[in-house]
């Protein structure tokens, strides 16, 4: 099992730890990134953070899950690693005209043991999404696991759902209107997957 310290080794050993002036997909500016592309890249990296992540999953709930779903683009990846690593399906969904959905052919019915995933929990957004999507096919989500929660709290505790991830990172963040680096002129940049808004 990974501690957090030795995660974070990894995210800095794999050059995933950025520093600097960044927006991040859900708007916000901060001054570090977590570019989880970077780590995941490597398949047996990006097993040994798979299978850490379900070994915490499965302690805190021994029932098996179905399927495993992450939104395209950022948790593709890290939702098949997942997925793998508790011997269930992954699935994804991606945005159509704005609008978050199941495509592809992917089926899910009532009764089916759902985990959303997202590599970093910033404001739980995208996973929200996931969780709504889930909904609309009247199957509620069971958990939501990620590898960094920068989110300072559970996003989804209001929700009724547990979130589980590798580790838990203070980080600055900022609406833009009041970024510090904006006012000292710096500009944001944006590594994220995400495309902005039109």
């Amino acid at each position: 099992m990974l501690d957090e310290t030795q995660v974070l080794d990894l995210f800095r050993s794999s050059g995933a730890m950025l520093e600097g002036h960044f927006e991040l997909s859900s708007g916000l500016h901060s001054d570090r990134y977590f570019q989880c592309a970077l780590i995941l890249e490597d398949p047996k990296r990006a097993e040994k953070l798979a299978q850490a992540l379900a070994a915490k999953l499965r302690a805190r709930d021994p029932k098996p899950f179905d399927v495993v779903m992450g939104p395209a683009l950022g948790a593709v990846i890290w939702a098949h690693e997942m997925a793998r690593a508790l011997g269930a399906r992954c699935q994804f969904t991606e945005r159509t005209d704005g609008k978050m959905g199941l495509r592809r052919g992917f089926k899910i019915g009532p009764g089916t043991r759902v985990l959303v995933v997202e590599d970093v929990i910033t404001t739980g957004g995208s996973a929200r999404e996931v969780i709504e999507v889930l909904k609309g096919f009247d199957v509620p989500t069971v958990g939501v696991g990620g590898i960094v929660n920068r989110s300072g709290g559970n996003p989804f505790a209001k929700d009724g759902l547990e979130l589980t991830t590798l580790c838990a990172v203070a980080v600055n963040s900022w609406k833009p209107e009041e970024c510090p680096l904006c006012k000292a002129g710096g500009k944001a940049i944006k590594p994220g997957s995400r495309p902005k808004p039109a």
